[in-house]
């Protein structure tokens, strides 16, 4: 009896002494918040720092002072900003624009309205139109815009509410102690050096940041270069469609950025950019790219004219491609370009970095205030989960996409681009179904690798067209060992399962694919 009394005494004073370190460490914990929660609100600093005020920085200013945070944003030039990517709002951007309150900012830019995506190859075309299905809950359309009067009326919409300081500076560096981040040094307009200080830190200043390797441990990969023109005085004949060309090697893009202005633009390869000192540039469009763009409605002619007047507003910019990898450090997040970039040819990036400031939005709103530094932490570790429907739809097509395009002699290769084509240009469910998904209408990684493998199969299918020869048997299975390899890429990249398991898709279209602004 007594081993028994003992061995129950000893229970009793393990349960009590386990209950009493468990109720020690919760009081202790919740002083140390209560404390960090004081002492933000005592310093009187901003709650956020946003280094960067393009799309991502200036919407994410906006949307965090609607919630009252007090954000400082630095801008290294507050001047309008002149460059040719990032000029198609997809739908799914559109709907996130509104979902942030920011939808008014495509009006009185002379943004286009955009229906479809026209396709052109070797004589043949196709119309691929948004599908108007009542599963998405926006209107069926993009904008091509100009870039940099978009961005100048987000700022604006941004420095509008109190709480936001902008202002023109250059960072040169985070601030860190013993690996978190407290805030950033920089140089004003007047050439000051200064520190700011804030429980957050939001990097976003684009593809070239200064401050990327100072968060996160990744590298940019450049896959090739995009020459882009403005024709002037121009408009054509459907200006609602992005037209692309199957041009050989590299595609060609043509779309109506205002009401009377047309942009080409042109991929090159990454080694071998003709020289625009010389005239080789001016030689490579008119005699490599113009005769394979078709005739009809004005898209060689416009282009021939942009070639002729000199091409005006000229710009050559370096298609890059990063996969998302998160930032450990405590104290700061990175998002956009700065973040995670894909090939430009879908034209999605605004799209999702939209998506990733609503995301940081809502997860920010459930804090009373943003000096705990363990919340913050735990809510940013659940933002690169919750965001990968969107991201990874994107960046797998993007990824896909910019390869199958490229024109080479092996036949592989060209029967996976020709099926491509073919299935774009089908109908049905197939062409809405890739245009949901290249909208932003319906991100489902799992749908993606649905299509994908029936395009495989329609590749196969022709080469192995009139009938299967054993050399045509052959470059079938070599097409379908080179999507195999294509697609597994972004498996990994990406994750299996967030790839293959629609969970997380639910999940998202569920809470970020509403209509109403909150």
């Amino acid at each position: 009896m007594v081993p028994t009394y003992a061995w129950l005494w000893t229970l009793l004073a393990f349960i009590l002494t386990w209950i009493v370190f468990h109720l020690i460490k919760r009081k202790k914990t919740a002083a140390e918040e209560a404390e960090a929660d004081t002492e933000e609100r005592r310093d009187g600093v901003a709650d956020v720092i946003i280094v960067g005020a393009g799309v991502a920085g200036s919407a994410l200013a906006y949307a965090l002072a609607k919630d009252g945070r007090r954000v400082h944003v630095i801008e290294r030039d507050l001047k309008e900003p002149q460059r040719f990517m990032g000029e198609l709002m997809q739908a799914g951007g559109r709907l996130k624009l509104a979902q942030l309150g920011l939808e008014d900012c495509l009006k009185e830019i002379d943004a286009q309205e955009s229906h479809s995506l026209a396709i052109y190859k070797d004589g043949k075309h196709g119309t691929l139109y948004y599908p108007s299905s009542t599963k998405f809950p926006y209107e069926p359309q993009g904008r091509f815009l100009r870039n940099g009067r978009l961005v100048q009326r987000l700022r604006k919409k941004a420095a509008s509410l109190a709480n936001v300081q902008l202002e023109e500076g250059t960072v040169k560096s985070l601030i860190e102690e013993k690996g978190m981040v407290k805030g950033v040094t920089y140089k004003n307009s007047a050439g000051e050096e200064i520190t700011a200080f804030a429980p957050l830190t939001v990097v976003c200043d684009g593809c070239y940041s200064n401050l990327r390797r100072s968060a996160i441990d990744n590298k940019e990969e450049v896959l090739s270069h995009f020459v882009g023109f403005v024709v002037k005085n121009s408009r054509l004949e459907d200006p609602h469609s992005m037209h692309l060309t199957f041009c050989k090697p590299f595609p060609c893009v043509i779309y109506q950025i205002t009401s009377d202005e047309v942009r080409v633009a042109a991929e090159l390869p990454a080694d071998s950019i003709p020289s625009m000192a010389n005239g080789d540039m001016v030689n490579f469009l008119k005699k490599t790219v113009a005769p394979q763009i078709p005739e009809t409605g004005k898209l060689r002619e416009t282009l021939l004219k942009g070639v002729d007047e000199g091409l005006q507003e000229v710009k050559i910019h370096a298609t890059m491609s990063m996969s998302a990898k998160p930032c450990d450090k405590k104290g700061v997040i990175v998002l956009g370009d700065a973040f995670n970039m894909r090939h430009p040819i879908i034209a999605s990036g605004m799209m999702v970095a939209l998506s990733d400031v609503l995301i940081i939005r809502n997860l920010l709103r459930s804090l009373p205030n943003i000096g705990n530094t363990k919340k913050v932490s735990k809510l940013i570790k659940s933002f690169y989960i919750i965001r990968k429907p969107m991201a990874a739809t994107v960046n797998t097509l993007a990824a896909v996409f910019s390869q199958v395009l490229i024109a080479t002699t092996d036949e592989a290769r060209e029967g996976m681009r020709q099926g491509c084509f073919n299935y774009l240009c089908s109908g049905g469910f197939r062409t809405t179904g890739m245009m949901a998904i290249l909208g932003g209408m319906n991100p489902r990684p799992l749908t993606l690798v649905l299509h994908l493998v029936a395009i495989t199969l329609t590749s196969m299918g022709y080469l192995l067209s009139p009938f299967p020869s054993p050399r045509r048997f052959w470059h079938s299975l070599r097409t379908f060992a080179l999507a195999l390899k294509m697609l597994g890429a972004h498996l990994v990249d990406e994750g299996f399962k967030e790839m293959l398991i629609p969970t997380n898709a639910a999940a998202y279209r569920r809470n970020y694919m509403a209509t109403a602004s909150d």
